[in-house]
């Protein structure tokens, strides 16, 4: 009787985490939830395929230390996950055991045991970035006298202009664009449901302007997205898949008459090279890593080839100042699964 309470506690709280509590959360990004859905679909694929965990016996404790590692290394050499993968699948695992310790405080137990598991060693794959006169190159493709290169144009400035994540550009909404201020600037919700104020340049808001009356009319609904999908009008995003194809076209067409523009370039690259030119140009790794919208500023000096003196300084600089100095403008066939309520795994076919 006490098993089959508990196999009914647990499988009530996977199944509320992924249906009602996530969505409620307003995640920015979609990615983002499926990626947590899918973390606990391959768990609960490892706890039945491997432990003989079905719907009828599966507790609590079956979210153990010992059968995490074990799900780790299942991760790996089963599904030929990198340590990258893994980390980011345990980080969902544990983002719901936290759901469960704070819904259910004698179960908290298991989210402290998960937060003691190491995370994979990950080496650091180096960003290679575009300079300026690759830059100036790339954005000199886009033909100006049809309509989806005027749009890419527009989108790839603002990219270079703010260097947001790719994603929280394309979730940019008519509500976050503030370009008829002096200074002009844009709003934007990154990780964490941070937001981040960042200015634009005269000619972003020039190129803008000019988008929004040919793809917005005069008056847009200030919830439509500012980028949007051909297919789903205003209120559908663009794609990311979209975006880098479209950009790794444009890469192409603009190497053959410069070789600094990389022919497999993808959007996290402008972000990388907007961050370098910064740098170059003499602006303090402090603000860099505030506009970037990094929480650690860690990050940012793994970002760039930064030297010993360079880092002394960044740390000197964040002794000396605080950042309110900073300008604010700136799928399955898993009965286990499907008795959790989540979606159950396809299995590609050999």
């Amino acid at each position: 009787m006490r098993t089959n309470q508990l196999t009914l506690r647990i499988t009530h709280l996977i199944g509320e985490w992924i249906n009602i509590y996530l969505p409620s959360q307003n995640i920015r990004s979609e990615k983002t939830a499926r990626n947590y859905e899918y973390a606990i679909s391959l768990f609960l694929d490892f706890l039945e395929k491997d432990k003989r965990v079905d719907s009828l016996s599966i507790v609590p404790d079956d979210f153990c230390p010992q059968n995490m590692e074990e799900w780790i290394k299942w991760l790996t050499h089963s599904r030929n996950c990198c340590p990258a993968t893994c980390n980011n699948r345990l980080g969902a695992l544990r983002t719901f055991l936290k759901y469960v310790a704070r819904t259910d405080h004698s179960l908290a137990y298991l989210y402290h045991e998960a937060q003691a598991i190491p995370l994979q060693k990950v080496l650091k794959k180096a960003v290679t970035g575009v300079s300026k006169k690759g830059l100036k190159s790339l954005l000199s493709v886009p033909d100006q006298r049809t309509s989806t290169g005027r749009k890419y144009l527009t989108l790839f400035t603002v990219m270079y202009n703010i260097a947001s994540r790719l994603d929280e550009i394309l979730s940019l909404t008519i509500r976050d664009l503030h370009i008829d201020v002096s200074p002009a600037y844009v709003t934007v919700i990154g990780k964490g449901a941070k937001i981040r104020t960042l200015y634009l340049l005269p000619r972003t808001v020039t190129l803008l302007r000019k988008y929004l009356k040919e793809f917005h009319g005069s008056s847009p609904a200030s919830v439509s997205y500012v980028f949007y999908s051909r297919n789903t009008g205003p209120r559908g995003k663009i794609s990311q898949v979209a975006v880098n194809k479209q950009l790794k076209k444009y890469a192409m067409k603009a190497h053959e008459t410069c070789s600094e523009v990389p022919v497999s370039l993808h959007c996290h690259q402008i972000r990388h090279s907007a961050a370098t030119h910064w740098l170059d140009n003499g602006m303090n790794i402090v603000q860099i890593s505030t506009i970037l919208g990094h929480s650690n500023i860690q990050t940012t000096m793994v970002y760039f080839d930064i030297n010993l003196e360079m880092k002394k300084k960044a740390i000197e600089k964040i002794e000396d100042e605080t950042i309110s100095k900073i300008p604010k403008k700136w799928k399955f066939q898993n009965s286990l699964s499907v008795s959790c309520g989540i979606k159950p795994i396809i299995t590609k076919s050999s």
